[in-house]
């Protein structure tokens, strides 16, 4: 798995509303990129839910977010719609980004499924910090907390 220090991989990927979303866009901003199992499953209906709560809040730090999964955008748009999110979701199908990453997959009742991780990427395309196997209760709160104190060093 790419680790802190790494550039994060360029991607060009369709969003919940079949806009191309690149890395590129994001440049001069803190980015967090979170990826998850699948739309519409507990666990990233939590997290979905959980960064669009606190949407202010990383907008107010500068820090802008993304998730990512290998489900197609009609998927996303459905998931999206469904519980009213105000974040990017990203289509991966073809897994491109995940595997460039080198990000671990998991097996759960006989289905391989993309481990939750998340990538915390500074104004310059760095990666700064990684986390995996997320437990998606409160990670929004852990990395808003870890972004601020990362900004407060780097100002």
């Amino acid at each position: 798995m790419l680790s802190a220090g790494n550039p994060f991989p360029n991607f060009s990927l369709p969003n919940q509303d079949g806009k191309t979303v690149k890395l590129s866009d994001f440049a001069g901003q803190w980015l967090v990129v979170y990826f998850y199992p699948k739309d519409d499953t507990p666990g990233c209906t939590i997290q979905g839910k959980s960064f669009t709560a606190t949407k202010a809040d990383f907008d107010a730090a500068g820090i802008r977010v993304i998730g990512v999964s290998a489900d197609d955008v009609a998927s996303h748009k459905n998931f999206c719609n469904k519980f009213a999110f105000t974040i990017d979701l990203l289509s991966d199908t073809d897994a491109r980004l995940m595997k460039s990453l080198g990000i671990g997959q998991a097996e759960w009742k006989g289905m391989n499924f993309w481990e939750r991780t998340s990538f915390v990427v500074d104004p310059k395309g760095v990666i700064r910090r990684v986390y995996e196997k997320v437990n998606p209760e409160g990670h929004e709160r852990v990395l808003l907390g870890d972004i601020e104190a990362m900004q407060a060093k780097a100002a």
